[in-house]
């Protein structure tokens, strides 16, 4: 740390003593008298590494009417990170990344779908990872937004003098030609993000496992953005509640390994999501789980994960501009055969920024099912069955629309000591199993709320 931070010094001794402006000279538009056209720009990773050439606009119709551009020609036999890189120094300036230059902008012309890459480069060749986004128009002009905001104060954009693109981030089985062109920076473009904060859990404190959640004592998390992921992480409010928001998300990697996480006792992973970017298909949202096994140890042959994939058609179906629940039972984890020694979690997800919360295993005593296609015509709260019961029984309701519902059990004093159903729920008639054996022997109240009806019954638990 000391190294780096006297090498940051250093650089702004250099920048003050020299006059460098600390700013990128923008934009990078390849013509005669501007940016780009007589830098020095080589290439890597791709095969004999053909050089970039600037040649006249091979299509001016559409969003791009410059005289001159860049041509990249993405060899079949080239790394699918195979790209472009100007000099240090002088071709892009020396800046730092801030909020009036953190928005970077492209525009590309490709003859494939592919994802484009852009990172930028410290004198001494420190650099975070590229952001990569995808063009989804072939054969014509695009311009392709990058948000770097997330990136702003890291010491990695302290000091920048290099930009690298990635034209054709992607394997590929053909040559491929690629222009691009009127590359910009410009104020930081801040999305709209939740006014609302997500729902608060209401499972009892001592059937959770919560990683984060303000609803809950916390376990200890090692990191919400391990150096091999591909995401930003920081830490925001949401009308006073605390969220994790993740910016430029490809995947992201939470490590819980000094600490592994037993799960053995829990029956089902909750997860909270906010996203204002757009949901339809192809856009996924993907949870999984990875158990390191007795040995603690990544790769240690005892290993055992399981990925789960959410889109706009599946169940909770992604949406935009509204949090999304997921509450999902362990036992679809499949792959996930041993759950005593989680030490992972990973999110994959286009869309690329998302508001996390309430991120915890719990336990659930209840199992519902919904018993027939018929639609009711009146709310139904049924006596449970068998009762008295030992320590399992049955409770059965009745709901003729759809509705917000909670099924609460309660002693006698008022108590409440389990919630088994909080959740907005379609018309139906349903049957849900509630499994007493934490509790003692005693009459209890068992609650059925709805936007338009409430119900109380008792039952008798004997042991």
């Amino acid at each position: 740390m000391k190294k780096k931070i006297t090498y940051l010094l250093a650089i702004v001794c250099i920048i003050l003593a020299s006059g460098m402006s600390l700013a990128q000279n923008q934009p990078i538009d390849f013509e005669s008298g501007g940016f780009g056209a007589t830098w020095t720009w080589t290439v890597f990773e791709n095969d004999d590494n053909p050089p970039v050439e600037v040649i006249p606009n091979p299509d001016m119709s559409g969003i791009n009417t410059s005289a001159t551009v860049a041509k990249f020609t993405a060899r079949s036999t080239g790394q699918p990170f195979a790209g472009c890189e100007s000099m240090h120094g002088s071709d892009l300036g020396t800046f730092t990344l801030d909020a009036t230059n953190s928005t970077v902008k492209i525009m590309v012309w490709k003859s494939v779908i592919s994802d484009v890459g852009i990172k930028f480069v410290l004198p001494n060749g420190d650099a975070l990872p590229e952001i990569k986004v995808a063009n989804t128009l072939i054969n014509q002009w695009e311009e392709l937004t990058f948000d770097f905001s997330g990136r702003i104060g890291h010491p990695a954009t302290i000091g920048q003098d290099q930009i690298v693109i990635f034209p054709d981030f992607d394997a590929r089985t053909q040559e491929n030609v690629i222009y691009f062109d009127n590359i910009t920076f410009s104020e930081q473009t801040v999305l709209p993000g939740p006014t609302d904060p997500a729902p608060t859990p209401t499972v009892p404190a001592s059937d959770v496992i919560s990683l984060f959640s303000n609803a809950y004592t916390n376990v200890p998390v090692d990191t919400w953005s391990a150096v091999w992921d591909n995401a930003d992480v920081s830490d925001v409010q949401v009308a006073g509640d605390d969220v994790k928001k993740y910016s430029n998300l490809v995947f992201a990697g939470v490590e819980f390994t000094s600490q592994t996480i037993d799960a053995t006792g829990m029956t089902n992973f909750h997860m909270d999501i906010w996203t204002p970017d757009p949901t339809a298909l192809p856009a996924v949202f993907k949870i999984k789980l990875v158990d390191f096994g007795a040995d603690g140890i990544f790769g240690g042959g005892d290993d055992v994960e399981h990925e789960l994939t959410f889109d706009a058609n599946s169940t909770p179906a992604l949406a935009t501009g509204e949090w999304v629940s997921f509450d999902i039972p362990l036992s679809d984890f499949t792959g996930l055969t041993t759950k005593a020694h989680l030490a992972q979690l990973v999110i994959v997800a286009d869309p690329n920024t998302v508001y996390v919360d309430n991120v915890y295993f719990y336990f659930s005593a209840t199992d519902i099912k919904e018993i027939n296609e018929v639609v009711p015509t009146e709310f139904i709260l049924g006596q449970n069955y068998p009762n008295p019961f030992n320590p399992t029984t049955n409770i059965r309701f009745s709901l003729p629309e759809a509705s917000n519902v909670t099924l609460k059990i309660y002693n006698m004093l008022g108590q409440e000591v389990s919630t088994l159903v909080s959740q907005f729920m379609n018309a139906g008639t349903f049957d849900i199993t509630f499994d007493a054996i934490n509790l003692p022997t005693g009459l209890y109240l068992y609650s059925l709320t709805t936007d338009n009806f409430s119900s109380v019954k008792k039952m008798i638990l004997i042991k």
